[in-house]
């Protein structure tokens, strides 16, 4: 990256053989989950389609043209970061892979694992307000200080940031509408507002961005308000899926009123 992104440092040409790892744990986290699939009667396809979708989308972003171009281009970085931390996470999330586990273990193990998930730690960390601040908080960091620069020139950094915002991105995806069980998860108009918080912290940070103001980043500005454009839009599109996710999932409880009858 030549004074940014014009020519690339020496430890950056080496990014691509790092970032290859997360994709090949995609590949056995994909193999093992089609093995459970196969396993366990009566499961999904289709859910076993958007989990497979997830993990394919995942790779190619961090593999290939894409990874070249995001290494060369601000906005081609901005194209990868919005595949792995909103899109790919969809779809991995809309696989239930903790339900097909549980269905797919034996029962011993399913029970401690359900027991696991029940317990004080996981509660917090799946509640929508953490993921949030995991997820949105995470990209905020990355733009607005200098880790973006350390990560242009530390590989394991590099890949380092890739995970966080694959992980956190399944966190806010699993917290906001995932189909497994989350005990204790608030209602869905609460998930709804905290959307709504995010699809407001995206915007003002890519207006920012576009902007050049309170963002910390070493790139031409052509390609840092084209990066911009794609988080605003991409951005929206990926939550209104995610809303769009949640609502058709709704199943609000309806009271029925009886009268009472003349006795």
């Amino acid at each position: 990256m030549r004074a940014a992104y014009g020519g690339r440092p020496p430890a950056v040409t080496h990014q691509h053989e790092h970032a290859a790892t997360l994709p090949v744990l995609l590949a056995l986290l994909l193999v093992g989950y089609l093995v459970a699939a196969a396993r366990t009667p009566g499961w999904s396809r289709w859910r076993t389609a958007a989990f497979a979708g997830g993990a394919a989308l995942a790779a190619f972003a961090l593999t290939g043209p894409l990874a070249a171009y995001a290494a060369a281009d601000f906005r081609g970085h901005m194209t990868q970061h919005l595949l792995v931390a909103m899109l790919a996470p969809l779809g991995l999330v809309l696989g239930a892979p903790v339900t097909l586990l549980l269905r797919a273990l034996p029962r011993l193990y399913a029970r401690r694992l359900g027991g696991l998930l029940r317990a004080r730690v996981p509660h917090l960390l799946a509640h929508p307000v953490t993921a949030l601040v995991l997820s949105t908080g995470g990209m905020i960091v990355l733009y607005c200080t200098p880790l973006y620069r350390a990560a242009l020139v530390t590989p394991w950094l590099h890949e380092l940031v890739h995970v966080h915002f694959l992980l956190s991105g399944c966190l806010f995806a699993w917290a906001i509408a995932g189909p497994d069980p989350a005990p204790r998860r608030p209602s869905v108009p609460a998930r709804l507002v905290v959307l709504g918080v995010a699809v407001a912290a995206h915007a003002g940070l890519s207006q920012l961005m576009y902007a050049g103001l309170g963002v910390d980043l070493p790139v031409p500005a052509a390609q840092r308000t084209g990066a911009a454009e794609i988080m605003y839009y991409g951005g929206d599109l990926a939550e209104l899926l995610l809303a769009a996710v949640l609502v058709a999932g709704w199943r609000p409880a309806r009271r029925i009123a009886y009268a009472r009858q003349p006795g």
